[in-house]
């Protein structure tokens, strides 16, 4: 009782360690068989008292699981399942002892009775009837199953019958008797039962029989690793390698492992083999190896799934949204195409856009319609080479000078009043155009657009008020011509009184005869003289009753002023009127119809004279001079001493049948503003109320190169 007391208070220091066992047959003989090895480990490790606790197949399981055990002592069809689910490790594989013989590996054995001639191999199985021990049993069917099925022969189609024995002594004496056609058990067991004396080993016929040197009982399958001891994952490596190093000590002889029917243990063995074998066979845990069903599938990824499927329908929802504003955008985009389309061609002005190749892009129907080129024929090409090519006096137009090339360089818009475009069948048509920048959304200029007008009804209609213009001047010349009439007959009778008087008298000289030859000559020189005198006048009242050249021409404005004054000398000396020409040299010559400047000056003249010829108190001086100090333009300066216009009446001067004068017109300013525009100049009225009339107006000087 003291011991017992002491080992008591001892044991209740040490440390519990808890071995369970599977208690394959029962629980009593499982504490029977395996204490004394408890007992063994409890003295050779001290502090640790090592117990066993028998564990049905069923609480293996939960005991692993939970840690009610730190080791584990199994078969090698359990363990396999237990390493890899909870990650339990084998520390050293059990030595069995089979008779005298220690062996640490067994296999299964498929045997026949020896005078069944039909059964020779695992083949001949095919709708045969098979008994094992168990379906679960390693060694008793699941090793003799994987040896069927490798060689094609499935126990649960291809047999007539599988059945179970429960026992291996029951399925060895079954395919004795005859009541089955072979059986399955597993290594061992023949031998045991004829060294028993319960059958005779020749009354049998192994199928698919293996020999192995080291294995000396009878098997038909591979060989797999016995029992294993094994930590299990909360066990500590120090205490599980003083475990292993305890067992791996055991002698042979040692009274636990006689008790416990082992012949001691040895290093782990690799059961690598038990889990190609579960694995071949689909057995856990590998029981759904290659057969990954959509039901685990969704099982496993349920959430990725859902997720999926929330995407799939924000996806959907997406897509839907989308393809309807991509049908609406589409719709507007036409919608806008078809409104673009039907503003362009309604247009009756041609409309092109340029890109920055001066390739068109595109084009309404009005300039197909003014040029006679189509769409095809301009869209892609330049337009410039087709439209634009020739300048309207028949040079070259070089397309760096080309306006809407400027445009899309500089990005500057242009708009041209007079040109000319080509039309297909070769003709022209004037125009004016603008030529606008195209620019992007980032600012930067892409190409043009061009927007042109035929202008040709707008020129046509110029040329007849040009047309009618000149006529109204002629009418109004021959009017001045009228009214100059008496003063130039009187101009034309004073050479022609002369000439006839200096005839007279070198008729009188030739008749009295004698030497006046000399005086003869002198006499017909002051002939000759009036009569050119005379021939002036004509030539010049002609040229200015002719109407309008139609050409154009380099005309000096000194010379034209000069030719003017003779005409006006009668109306001049009538008004005793004093003249003051105060003409530039040099001042360089305009290009324009020479008698329309002539009666520019003459209307500006005579209407200086008739205004000073009423003012008693005037000290009528009429001054014409030119002048080139502006820049490219002749000034022509018409001043008069008279009593000047008053305001009411200069504001409107210049319009139409508006005169001072009370037999007047009013024609002679209206013309002859028009004439000065209709060569780019500008007739004026500078000079204050009361202080007498200035009349100036400008022409461009013709540059050298034009006169050239």
């Amino acid at each position: 009782m003291s011991l017992q007391l002491l080992f008591g208070s001892a044991w209740a220091e040490d440390t519990l360690i808890r071995v369970g066992v599977l208690s394959h047959r029962g629980d009593q003989a499982t504490v029977k068989m395996w204490s004394p090895t408890a007992d063994y480990l409890t003295g050779e490790i001290p502090g640790h008292r090592f117990e066993i606790s028998p564990l049905h197949f069923d609480e293996v399981d939960p005991a692993v699981k939970f840690g009610q055990v730190d080791f584990i002592l199994v078969n090698p069809g359990i363990y396999v399942n237990l390493e890899v689910r909870y990650r339990i490790s084998r520390i050293s594989t059990l030595n069995n002892l089979v008779g005298d013989v220690s062996l640490n590996t067994f296999g299964g054995v498929i045997f026949t009775r020896y005078d069944r001639k039909d059964i020779n191999s695992i083949e001949d199985l095919r709708g045969k009837h098979l008994m094992a021990v168990d379906k679960t049993s390693l060694g008793g069917f699941q090793m003799a199953w994987r040896e069927l099925k490798a060689s094609g022969v499935d126990p649960s189609k291809d047999l007539s019958q599988l059945s179970f024995g429960g026992i291996h002594d029951d399925v060895v004496m079954a395919v004795k008797d005859g009541r089955v056609d072979a059986g399955t058990v597993r290594t061992d067991i023949l031998e045991r039962m004829a060294v028993s004396g319960d059958i005779h080993l020749d009354d049998f016929k192994i199928i698919n029989p293996r020999s192995n040197p080291e294995f000396l009982f009878v098997r038909s399958t591979r060989l797999y690793p016995e029992w294993p001891f094994s930590k299990v994952q909360h066990t500590s490596n120090e205490l599980a390698q003083r475990v292993a190093v305890a067992l791996l000590n055991m002698p042979v002889e040692h009274p636990a492992a006689k008790a416990g029917r082992y012949a001691g243990w040895t290093i782990p063995l690799d059961y690598q083999p038990v889990h190609e074998l579960f694995r071949d066979l689909h057995l856990p845990p590998y029981q759904n190896l290659g057969r990954f069903t959509l039901q685990d599938a969704i099982k496993k990824y349920w959430y990725w799934l859902a997720a999926s499927l929330v995407f799939l329908v924000f996806m959907a929802f997406m897509t839907t949204w989308i393809a309807r504003l991509n049908r609406e955008l589409k719709k507007a985009k036409q919608y806008l195409e078809r409104q673009y389309e039907l503003i362009l061609n309604s247009v009756g002005d041609g409309i092109c856009g340029v890109d920055m190749h001066g390739d068109a892009t595109f084009v309404n129907q009005a300039v197909e319609q003014i040029t006679g080129w189509n769409e095809d024929d301009l869209i892609g090409k330049n337009q410039h080479e087709l439209l634009h090519h020739t300048r309207a006096d028949g040079r070259p137009h070089p397309a760096e000078e080309c306006p809407v090339y400027a445009t899309y360089l500089d990005s500057v818009p242009r708009f041209v009043s007079d040109d000319i475009f080509w039309k297909k069948d070769g003709g022209s048509i004037p125009v004016e155009y603008s030529s606008t920048p195209i620019k992007d959304h980032q600012g930067q200029t892409v190409g043009s657009v061009v927007v042109f007008r035929d202008i040709s009804e707008r020129k046509q209609a110029e040329e007849v008020v040009r047309q009618h213009q000149m006529e109204l001047a002629h009418v109004a010349r021959l009017n001045t011509m009228g009214e100059m009439a008496s003063g130039i007959a009187h101009e034309l009778n004073q050479p022609l009184t002369a000439i006839a008087t200096n005839a007279h008298a070198c008729i009188r000289m030739l008749e009295s005869g004698g030497s006046q030859r000399e005086r003869c000559a002198d006499v017909m020189e002051r002939i000759g003289a009036q009569a050119e005198r005379a021939g002036e006048i004509i030539r010049q009242l002609r040229q200015f009753v002719l109407k309008d050249q139609p050409e154009l021409s380099l005309i000096d404005l000194n010379q034209v002023i000069n030719g003017v004054m003779l005409l006006l000398k009668p109306e001049i000396r009538r008004a005793e009127v004093q003249v003051r020409l105060l003409l530039e040299g040099n001042v360089g010559k305009v290009l324009a119809q020479h008698v329309q400047i002539d009666q520019v000056i003459l209307n500006l003249a005579r209407n200086a004279i008739e205004a000073m010829a009423d003012c008693t108190e005037c000290d009528r001086i009429l001054t014409i001079r030119t002048s080139s100090k502006h820049p490219g333009m002749v000034v022509v300066t018409v001043e008069d001493t008279g009593p000047g216009l008053d305001e009411s009446v200069a504001s409107e001067l210049f319009n139409p049948f508006v005169t001072t004068k009370p037999d007047g017109m009013g024609l002679g300013l209206s013309i002859s503003q028009g004439i000065i525009e209709a060569h780019k100049g500008r007739l004026y009225l500078d000079s204050e109320s009361g202080k007498g009339a200035v009349f100036r107006f400008s022409l461009p000087i013709e540059s050298g190169e034009n006169q050239q």
